[in-house]
């Protein structure tokens, strides 16, 4: 049987009702091959749990970044929402040892198993809303995700700046921005990269960043600010 109060250890929640967490756990290969399981499988508690983790973050992105718009927003929080991240997030806690898995899911890797490792993540968040209500399955949420939002802010594909850009200068100038890096600085292991955006003979905008990509970005999101103020006045 897995140690659960070590597994409350890592979320940093005491559960009133160990039985919620065990639920939360418990993958179907397990109940297929223990029927008479009686609690059933951690679906449904999964489909809770996904609620709140879309609504937490939700809440979390709109309230700090009033930068950013509808789309850009969305988009940030289907990063921190999906399997890839999720999984990452199971691993580090060490999740997999702790399922209840069949014997053919446990010789397949199903400790590993991404999907496995998310669903079960979003049913210990279920687990937690019904055992200590919204409040603290939201500082879960946030306590969990806080390193995947702090990388997701700092590596974030944000290729949509370069793609709106992109549309902008056809748009407008009918032109296809030129990214150029126009400095380097730093260490070899802190280098800095400057980098401008131009549409013609045209300086657009300007962006640093720890690699060149983050900067072309940077870059593209400071042209498009500059186009929505021209447009303003």
């Amino acid at each position: 049987m897995p140690d659960l109060q070590n597994l409350q250890e890592r979320l940093r929640v005491k559960f009133k009702d160990i039985s919620l967490l065990q639920l939360a756990l418990v993958h179907r290969s397990y109940v297929h091959e223990n029927p008479g399981q009686p609690q059933g499988t951690n679906e449904r508690l999964e489909f809770l749990g996904d609620a709140i983790l879309g609504s937490a973050t939700a809440d979390k992105l709109y309230r700090q970044h009033a930068d950013l718009s509808e789309g850009e927003l969305t988009q940030l929080r289907s990063a921190l929402v999906r399997q890839e991240t999720l999984a990452r997030v199971a691993l580090s806690l060490g999740l997999g040892q702790f399922l209840y898995l069949g014997r053919g899911e446990e010789i397949s890797g199903g400790r590993k198993r991404h999907r496995n490792l998310a669903c079960a993540l979003e049913a210990v968040i279920g687990a937690v809303f019904l055992d200590q209500g919204h409040q603290a399955a939201q500082r879960l949420v946030m306590r969990l995700l806080k390193g995947e939002l702090e990388r997701t802010l700092r590596e974030w594909d944000v290729e949509d700046y370069k793609s709106l850009l992109q549309m902008e200068a056809q748009a407008r100038w009918r032109l296809n921005p030129v990214y150029r890096v126009v400095k380097t600085s730093g260490l070899p292991h802190e280098r800095q990269f400057s980098v401008e955006v131009r549409a013609g003979d045209k300086v657009k905008g300007t962006g640093r960043g720890k690699s060149r990509k983050v900067a072309e970005k940077a870059a593209a999101k400071a042209a498009l600010k500059r186009v929505k103020i021209q447009a303003a006045t």
